[in-house]
């Protein structure tokens, strides 16, 4: 997908766009082992592939909390805001993970631009967020992510 390039002075008038989706990434046992140890979570239904694969998932599933760190990637792959010389996340309004992430999936995310507003020294970002698993119709996360670009 080709990256949307947005200068932060227009973004007001991109409210209520739907950019393109990011890329694809795969969330292999690699990854999903990786972030374990990165977040000292090693439940068994990320890290185990034989007691997971008795579960109603039938093998490994990705943290809920992976999928959300992926965001910013996502986001990168979608929307570069020129004329700032940052950007910070600054919070989350609402999270739900409505779907498992099976280990191999593939992700990509949506974003909609819902609102900006200046603050001192930039502006903020609301973002509707939508990940979605390839091949399937039901998203697995779906946010309200606040960020932030000062100049």
């Amino acid at each position: 997908m080709a990256i949307q390039m947005v200068a932060k002075e227009d973004l007001v008038s991109h409210i209520g766009t739907k950019f393109d989706p990011s890329d694809w990434i795969t969330l292999d046992q690699e990854r999903i082992n990786n972030f374990a140890d990165c977040t000292e979570d090693h439940q068994f239904i990320h890290i185990d592939e034989q007691k997971a694969a008795q579960t109603p998932f039938g093998g490994t599933i990705a943290h809920g909390f992976l999928t959300l760190s992926l965001l910013s990637h996502f986001l990168g792959q979608s929307i570069e805001i020129t004329g700032s010389r940052m950007g910070v996340n600054y919070g989350l309004n609402r999270v739900r993970f409505t779907d498992p992430v099976r280990v191999d999936s593939r992700l990509r995310a949506r974003f909609v631009l819902d609102d900006v507003v200046p603050i001192q020294g930039g502006i903020q970002m609301v973002w509707k967020v939508t990940v979605e698993c390839e091949g399937s119709d039901k998203p697995v996360l779906i946010a309200e992510w606040l960020g932030r670009r000062y100049v």
